[in-house]
This record gives C-alpha cells, sequence and structure tokens, in this order.
C-alpha cells in the first residue's frame, strides 16, 4: 500500500504569500497536489498545515526541517497505518504523471531533476530519524544517498513553481500561450 504525501510546510519567501493557497487554472496548488496523488495512492496526507483538503500531519521532528521533516513524518504515520511505500511530491510541483509511482519503483527512488518527488520505503524512518536528529546535512540527496535511493528521470518533469511569475508562467501555458 501506498501513502501519498504533499509536502507543503514551506515559508513560500520567495513566492511572497502562501504559494500552497495560490491558484493555477482555478484551483489551488495544494488541491492539485492532492489530487495527483489521490489518483495513485491508497491515501493521502498533507504535512506542514494544519489546514488543507486531506488529513495533515505536522512535520517531524518540529516545524522548520524542510522537506526531510514532512517526509520524516509522512514515514512515520505510513509506518504506524501499515502502508509499505510513501510517495511524496512538494506542493508547488505541477502536473506531477498519473503514473508516477509506477515510474519510480521499486522504492526507494527519486525524480533526478526534484528530489523531493519520490517514492520512499517506511523501512527508511530509521536512517531519516537518525540525520535528522545528527548534526550531519540535513538534505534530501544526502538522505536519498543514506538509503541507497535512485535517481530516476521522468518521461516528463513536473513544472516548479517558486515565484510568481513561474505560476504566471505556467497559467500562460495551461492556456497555449
Amino acid at each position: 500500500m501506498i501513502l501519498g504525501a504533499v509536502l507543503a510546510g514551506g515559508r513560500s519567501t520567495r513566492f511572497g504569500s502562501d504559494k500552497a493557497l495560490a491558484e493555477l487554472g482555478g484551483r489551488t496548488l495544494l488541491a492539485r497536489a492532492v489530487d495527483a496523488l489521490s489518483a495513485q495512492c491508497d491515501a493521502v496526507v498533507v504535512v506542514g498545515r494544519v489546514e488543507a483538503p486531506a488529513p495533515t500531519l505536522p512535520d517531524w521532528p518540529r516545524a522548520d526541517m524542510g522537506p526531510l521533516g514532512g517526509i520524516a513524518a509522512a514515514l512515520h504515520h505510513a509506518r504506524d497505518a501499515g502502508y509499505d511505500e510513501v510517495l511524496t511530491c512538494s506542493v508547488d510541483s505541477i502536473g506531477i504523471a498519473g503514473d508516477l509511482a509506477a515510474q519510480l519503483h521499486p522504492a526507494p527512488a527519486y525524480c533526478e531533476s526534484q528530489p523531493v518527488i519520490g517514492l520512499w520505503p517506511v523501512s527508511a524512518s530509521a536512517t531519516l530519524d537518525a540525520l535528522l536528529t545528527s548534526d550531519a546535512r540535513h538534505s534530501m540527496r544526502a538522505f536519498a544517498e543514506a538509503i541507497g535511493a535512485r535517481a530516476v528521470r521522468l518521461f516528463e518533469n513536473p513544472a516548479n513553481i517558486n515565484t510568481p511569475a513561474d505560476l504566471m508562467a505556467a497559467e500562460e501555458r495551461s492556456h497555449g500561450l
């Protein structure tokens, strides 16, 4: 069983406002991410937010740990609820393929261009916990390397929305401009 986890605990500093609530094509980035994972996971959670269109979890071990704090929280929840793997994406990744889990299978694997998009085995939680509670560098690539995850070149890379200009460009692409 696969748990989907939308990582939405960032501060949106480059965006200038709450990126998760920004709209693209009349839908929030948060709703788009939840829907993208819902289509290929048994359940979906949103990590790092209090309110969302899916059940929410706080980052682990605390807020402001970056995407690894969100992944750790999702792995803990997945382990406790009987899931085998966690499929993650960030709230600002748009254009997630409907077969993302299949492209990343077998776990552990991550998107070469956006390592926060990944398929992580629940068994990786102990390694991630150790990393997050250590003085070691807390990076996605350090975690991926520690568990032997493969970098996968997806058939089509999702867009990443970091600034209002990125959002405007995505809106224009969606209208064929």
